[in-house]
């Protein structure tokens, strides 16, 4: 009965979709000249992500064909199910998304609430769909599969058949995701620098200029980028959690008369989110002091002040208040668990707040960086490193009190549930994130095709705050996907020990005792491994990127030169050019850093063994690995993507006129305004392509590691 109402929540997200997607398609798409505009960028992002998933399929049925002969049919189809609907959840919200953008753009003519409204109704599309279908994904997998068989619990190699199916279909989300998140962010970022390096500093034209031929392909990577690659990212995120935390439930709570019922726990939590996200959508309303931000934060808050009575209902009504079983002799009640979720809300609200700070314009952070491009380029690249740096602290400090919390009321279970609670929000989380690549489009779609200036007024109004959301979300992301490494990295280790105390039933296991300790080089060996992933990954995504800017350089610098008269109007660019080279760009680039994650557990563990000789030491190597990855892995993304966000909106100060600290304004065009240009250019790959693409990575190297002791128990 559980696991129907979950399922029946989980259809509520789609239906609201659904209405969503009719309420957005029914409004106004504006001129035939928008239209054309809305068509273009439609056709490229259509046309991107066909080649993308084509890619992805060859891999994943190589990936299929290895479940079925390495582990069973099980793991093969819950790989298949965890693919498939990511891809379905990035899909549908881009198709939403490249429709929305004209249509936000009509409803910015008549008044600002308008825009505001059909814009953040396309987000949530995507935040829904995320959530709903991550939802149903594990739910119902779960239940076709266990539904019938609880009692296969009491055979440890049934249970290990279910348990390994679960770990397979968060790895397809994750090899979605990490392609996702990787090829679109190499996509927009090629387009946006390879735009703004020839449009804005060497023609002097301005952003957005239907004259510059990257333009259709900047417009086009926003989607991709920012719409289906975060879609993909957080529907990795949350079902990768929720199956850490019933693989967990599995294995700490075995033989305990509430299993049956812990397993369903953090799929009830994430139901019941599902329809309090839904409700805090309707508290969007833009108010009489006309604050965008104050809007999209009143359904966010209303979203997670309703969840802690959905997290109260389902803790009450599945596990109740009393004791639901001891882990290492600590005993652990429903209550305390519950106070685990509301520390996962908590978090969750920080987080959004520090990085709103960090990233948000009128604060310290970006008005320092705005004060530095007073004084050159130089400068403001200086004081956007020291911010990015500067950003890592505060939110590490709320993960460790979070971390520390919830493992003094719950042990490493209580921090799962946390990070479950966290994942709850991302519905809500999602929409904010999708209203930022429809406002940006639209502000691009009202400067194409020359609508008054009023109207841009409106639309960089909701771009400005959209930029501050895309920031705010990514903040998030990162710090679920720390938490929930860590969440997976306790199920490695809870794995290992399961396996070790089952030898008989898993021989190769046999007298293998693996010592953590950092007096086994193995051990600081494997942490050193660990810790260089993020670092070379991050580093390999910021030169593809560089190579795909260069190359629209060097297309958009030739079209110019051969074509004068696109200058004067009288030649209309070729669009279509631009987009497929970095097609092919963005396809080749991402192949080779996406591997990396997923190779590293295997190269680590069978090295080791070859050099050691030890089952025990390999396995503790690769344990080590898990958290170097976990640890330098957070601040790389928390730095990357802070600092990118800082300048973007430090950027974005001039072109209201920005104030520095002797009185005088600079405006948009000013040598402050074109130092502030040079910082965006570098904080482009570091906020929407390398940052967000190591969220993935952590995640997928630690899904890896847990399915590499799958295939070796069972041999």
């Amino acid at each position: 009965m559980s696991i129907i109402v979950v399922v029946l929540c989980g259809l509520l997200s789609v239906v609201y979709g659904v209405w969503a997607i009719q309420t957005v398609m029914a409004a106004d798409a504006g001129s035939a000249r928008m239209q054309e505009i809305a068509g273009a960028i439609r056709e490229g992002a259509q046309a991107y992500l066909r080649r993308q998933y084509t890619t992805i399929a060859v891999v994943g049925i190589l990936i299929l064909v290895l479940a079925v002969l390495f582990l069973n049919v099980y793991a093969a189809v819950g790989f298949a199910i965890g693919a498939i609907l990511s891809g379905v959840a990035g899909f549908i919200g881009m198709h939403v998304s490249v429709r929305a953008n004209v249509r936000t753009a009509q409803a910015a003519t008549q008044s600002l609430a308008g825009g505001l409204d059909i814009a953040f109704k396309a987000g949530a599309v995507t935040g829904m769909l995320v959530a709903g279908l991550a939802l149903l994904g594990v739910t119902v997998y779960y239940g076709v599969l266990v539904g019938p068989l609880h009692k296969s619990f009491a055979d440890p190699k049934q249970a290990r058949e279910i348990i390994d199916g679960l770990v397979a279909l968060g790895f397809g989300a994750s090899l979605i995701s990490i392609f996702a998140r990787l090829g679109g962010g190499i996509f927009t970022k090629g387009a946006d620098v390879g735009g703004d390096l020839v449009g804005k500093v060497e023609a002097g034209i301005p952003e957005d200029d239907p004259r510059n031929p990257a333009t259709i392909a900047d417009n086009v990577g926003d989607n991709v980028g920012d719409c289906a690659g975060m879609a993909a990212d957080l529907f990795e995120t949350y079902a990768v959690t929720l199956v850490a935390t019933m693989v967990l439930s599995a294995i700490l709570f075995a033989g305990s008369p509430k299993l049956a019922d812990l397993l369903v726990y953090p799929l009830a939590i994430g139901g019941a989110c599902i329809i309090t996200s839904i409700i805090g959508t309707f508290f969007v309303k833009l108010g009489m002091n006309n604050s965008i931000m104050g809007a999209l934060y009143k359904g966010f808050i209303a979203s997670a002040v309703l969840s802690v009575l959905g997290l109260g209902a389902a803790t009450s009504l599945l596990i109740g208040w009393g004791e639901v079983g001891q882990v290492a002799g600590k005993v652990i009640t429903g209550q305390n668990l519950f106070v685990c979720g509301l520390v996962g809300l908590v978090v969750t609200g920080l987080i959004v707040w520090i990085t709103e700070y960090y990233t948000g314009i009128g604060y310290r952070p970006v008005r320092s960086i705005s004060q530095a491009s007073v004084t050159g380029h130089g400068t403001n690249v200086i004081q956007g490193l020291a911010v990015s740096l500067e950003a890592t602290a505060l939110p590490t400090m709320v993960i460790i009190g979070g971390i520390i919390s919830t493992y003094m009321l719950a042990g490493l279970y209580g921090t799962a549930i946390a990070v479950t609670t966290m994942l709850a929000l991302a519905g809500m989380v999602v929409a904010l994130d999708a209203f930022g690549p429809v406002t940006d489009n639209a502000g691009g779609i009202a400067e194409m095709a020359g609508l008054p200036k009023e109207v841009r007024k409106s639309t960089d109004a909701l771009d400005a705050v959209g930029n501050t959301t895309k920031a705010v979300t990514k903040g998030y992301a990162i710090g679920s996907a720390g938490l929930g490494a860590l969440v997976l990295f306790a199920a490695y280790t809870s794995d290992l020990s399961y396996f070790a105390a089952n030898a008989t039933i898993y021989p190769y296991f046999l007298n293998v005792k693996p010592d953590f300790s950092l007096a086994n080089p193995f051990v600081v060996v494997g942490l050193l491994f660990g810790g260089l992933i993020p670092y070379l990954f991050s580093g390999i995504a910021m030169t593809a990127v560089g190579k795909a800017a260069g190359s629209i350089v060097e297309e958009v610098r030739r079209q110019f030169r051969e074509n004068p008269g696109i200058m004067e109007y009288k030649v209309k660019p070729d669009y279509g050019r631009a987009v497929d080279i970095l097609t092919r760009a963005a396809i080749r680039e991402m192949i080779i850093p996406s591997l990396l994650p997923v190779l590293s557990p295997i190269v680590v563990y069978f090295g080791v063994l070859t050099i050691s000789g030890s089952k025990s030491d390999a396995f503790a190597a690769v344990g080590a690995m898990l958290l170097g990855v976990i640890v330098t892995g957070l601040f790389v993304a928390i730095s990357m993507t802070a600092g990118g966000g800082a300048w973007d909106n430090a950027k974005k100060s001039f072109e209201d006129g920005f104030v520095d600290k002797d009185g005088k304004q600079h405006f948009k065009g000013s040598d402050a305004h074109k130092a502030s240009v040079t910082g965006d250019t570098v904080g482009d790959p570091y906020k929407d392509t390398a940052g967000p693409a190591v969220n993935p990575a952590i995640k997928i190297t630690n899904i890896v590691a847990l399915l590499l002791l799958a295939v070796l128990a069972h041999g």
